[in-house]
């Protein structure tokens, strides 16, 4: 029978390999994205996005490391596909759709850290906990910023906005509630 200890590594192994890839998904997406927008605040912000993400995925590919493990090779594949599709989609799919689908994306990415952190504490990884939350505090700004260029836009009556994140300080405090 497998500890708690043993199951929250394997969920902390399985959920950085999930992020590695979404990462280098994310990494080329915004690389077509910024270079499809036309208004120049648009263009350097999503690129800055880019960055930050490709950044991510070293954190992650580090955190794996020092795990004793690395991303998954077909996983890799399956989502470096994925990302260059969508960079591409972003020169003909207008405005709208990448700049929602990518807010959809980063909500679910502050989660994922998260939930990555509360795993590291489980297994007995406090020291990954500020590496973690940081990387979920960019996510949050991430979302923000797509959150913020699609509100009140007309589609949003067909698209549904995704469940607001809760303020940026609650990633944090529910952390120090448990430390």
């Amino acid at each position: 029978m497998r500890t708690v200890s043993e199951k929250a590594f394997r969920a902390l192994v399985r959920t950085l390999q999930n992020a590695a890839s979404g990462e280098l998904a994310a990494g080329y997406a915004y690389r077509g994205h910024w270079k499809s927008v036309r208004n120049v605040e648009e263009r350097t912000r999503i690129r800055q996005i880019e960055d930050e993400e490709w950044h991510h995925r070293e954190l992650v590919i580090g955190l794996l490391r020092t795990l004793g493990s690395k991303p998954r090779p077909l996983r890799e594949a399956v989502f470096w596909t994925i990302g260059r599709i969508l960079g591409a989609a972003c020169q003909v799919s207008g405005w709208f759709f990448p700049m929602y689908g990518a807010g959809r994306l980063e909500r679910r990415n502050i989660v994922e850290y998260e939930d990555a952190a509360h795993h590291a504490l489980a297994c007995g990884h406090p020291e990954m906990l500020d590496c973690m939350l940081e990387m979920a505090e960019v996510e949050w700004e991430h979302e923000r910023y797509f959150r913020e260029r699609v509100i009140g836009h007309p589609w949003t009556k067909v698209f549904r906005l995704w469940s607001e994140a809760p303020p940026k300080e609650s990633i944090r405090a529910a952390f120090e509630r448990a430390a």
